[in-house]
């Protein structure tokens, strides 16, 4: 019997290793196509980087609500160690995979790239222990502005996996480096999006860490139909009825927009096509546009409301910022349904074609 159980231990803890998350960037969602190809823009430095006040450990003004853990380690009044100690170990392969280190520094969209050059020693020695794990990936966090004025990070970010790390190809003036370290060049690729989950916490080595829920589109979308709830015979009103079964639906109508043949535009263009073509005139360097369709792949499929959204988030506001449309990226991050995110892009890209065909500028 001793060697039998010892079996059915190694088997399932084998198991578990085998069939837990790892902290990969994980399977994208069905919607989401990987770009084909993984060359980043030849482009530094966003123009959100450079911009003061923004250190990628200052949580002072972070505020978050602590969420108490579901699990229970007396549930089942005492029963099997041995199940009880599987099921530890399952949490703990989870928590391990969702706790990744944060930065502060620009708001992102999946599929974007941003190219930035550090100094830091503290970020330098993230970026390096993160490049030694199996999966170098961090959460990116954007700011956001509230109405009173003050400004604050998003608790919805993306996570990106550190695709090219190297020397500085030109190194910053004289005297702008931190205590003379010698700057890095870092590419980051943004993937999935997620959630902060509880409190977030600053590390002996100097950075932030925080458990996070990480988002699937698809599932987000199925949710929003299985929320709604019929009225039942005895309301007569039906205002006992929750969600809206057709808000999905009208998403992925509107969703259309982005690509079908539009009347008001020139020669009768989608809204996309149209965008393409002005900003390929508005471009700040030749083939800029041409680098970023490569980045960016193909338009999701109109059926994946919430990624086609995205997308179009991502082409607008690209990294860095062309200045030819308004900053749509934290609404887009923010948003808790598909058709919001949908009427978001929509306005976002009708806006931006008005400015640079000239009929209405935005500034």
């Amino acid at each position: 019997m001793l060697s039998i159980r010892i079996y059915i231990v190694v088997t399932a803890v084998a198991s578990v290793t085998a069939f837990a998350p790892v902290g990969r960037m994980g399977s994208a969602p069905a919607c989401l196509d990987a770009p084909s190809s993984r060359r980043s823009p030849s482009c530094l430095n966003s123009e959100a980087a450079s911009g003061g006040g923004n250190e990628f450990d200052d949580f002072a003004e972070f505020s978050s609500t602590q969420l108490t853990s579901s699990s229970d380690d007396s549930a089942g009044g005492g029963g099997d160690s041995f199940l009880s100690s599987l099921q530890s170990r399952v949490q703990q392969v989870q928590d391990q995979s969702n706790r990744l280190p944060l930065m502060i520094l620009d708001t992102m969209l999946p599929r974007q790239i941003l190219q930035i050059q550090i100094a830091h020693p503290t970020l330098k020695a993230l970026m390096k222990h993160r490049v030694g794990q199996e999966t170098p990936t961090l959460g990116m966090l954007g700011m956001a502005k509230l109405s009173t004025g003050q400004t604050v990070p998003l608790k919805t970010g993306v996570e990106v996996e550190i695709i090219q790390m190297d020397k500085a190809s030109d190194r910053p003036p004289a005297g702008t480096s931190d205590n003379g370290e010698e700057p890095w060049d870092i590419s980051l690729r943004a993937g999935r999006r997620f959630v902060i989950e509880g409190d977030v916490h600053k590390t002996e080595e100097g950075w932030t860490e925080a458990q996070l829920n990480f988002l699937d589109s698809s599932v987000e979308e199925e949710n929003e139909v299985n929320q709604f709830k019929k009225p039942s015979m005895d309301d007569i009103t039906g205002l006992e009825s929750v969600g809206d079964r057709l808000s999905v639906a009208r998403a992925m109508s509107k969703a259309k927009q982005f690509t079908a043949p539009n009347a008001s535009m020139k020669d009768g263009a989608s809204l996309v096509d149209r965008w393409i073509d002005l900003a390929r005139e508005n471009e700040r360097h030749p083939g800029q546009i041409n680098a970023l369709l490569a980045t960016l792949g193909d338009i999701p499929p109109e059926h994946c409301p919430t990624e086609r959204a995205l997308w179009v988030g991502a082409l607008i506001n690209p990294l860095p910022s062309m200045g030819v449309a308004m900053e749509i990226r934290p609404a887009l991050l923010v948003s808790k349904k598909a058709e919001e995110r949908v009427q978001v892009a929509l306005d976002g890209i009708l806006k931006s074609i008005r400015h640079m065909d000239g009929t209405a500028r935005l500034w």
